[in-house]
């Protein structure tokens, strides 16, 4: 009678070791879920910034630069199309859209001496450098959260947790496009 006291004793031990682990992993898996969207929310508030100092900065090159029409068509349209993504996905490609129109924009300026003195353009111009410092902080921070949610939901045995409970790998990370892995020429 012992015997199975002791048998019943250490079963019940391995059985509630095994639901503490699952409920372990489950509640890791959820915090790291909600991690990806707080990240995610970062990155869509600074994406938000960036697109209220748009509107001011075209503005004011519009004033001195008038005849560059298309790119400031392309920077409208790259706009819209971050305004319309509904996905994850959609927003980095858009994003991704966004980033090459503002740098036409941005080497236009360039061209128009005047454009550069002038005082607003100029603050506008850091405050839109500044936003892309801190959009590029907020993906730094989405990335490494889904990688680390990525990476938990392939270990066992969470893994078992993560398909018990339908947590699927995240595939929307930021990359850099191919035009950035070219070496710039820097003339003087």
């Amino acid at each position: 009678m012992r015997k199975i006291w002791i048998i019943l004793g250490v079963l019940f031990l391995f059985i509630v070791m095994v639901i503490s682990s699952v409920i372990g992993n489950y509640n890791k898996l959820v915090s790291l879920d909600e991690s990806i969207t707080g990240a995610w929310a970062q990155v869509e508030n600074q994406l938000q910034r960036r697109n209220d100092l748009i509107p001011n900065l075209v503005s004011t090159v519009k004033g001195y630069a008038k005849h560059e029409k298309e790119i400031f068509e392309n920077v409208a349209q790259a706009r819209a199309k971050l305004a319309g993504a509904a996905t994850i996905n959609e927003k980095v490609r858009a994003n991704q859209g966004l980033e090459s129109a503002l740098s036409r924009l941005l080497a236009i300026a360039e061209n128009y001496p005047n454009l550069k003195a002038n005082e607003n353009f100029v603050r506008l111009q850091d405050e839109l450098a500044g936003t892309e410092n801190r959009i590029a902080v907020e993906r730094m921070r989405y990335n490494d959260v889904v990688r680390v949610y990525n990476i938990m939901i392939k270990r066992f045995p969470s893994n078992i947790v993560a398909s018990m409970f339908g947590f699927e790998k995240k595939d929307a990370y930021f990359k850099a496009e191919e035009s950035a892995k070219e070496v710039p020429k820097v003339q003087f």
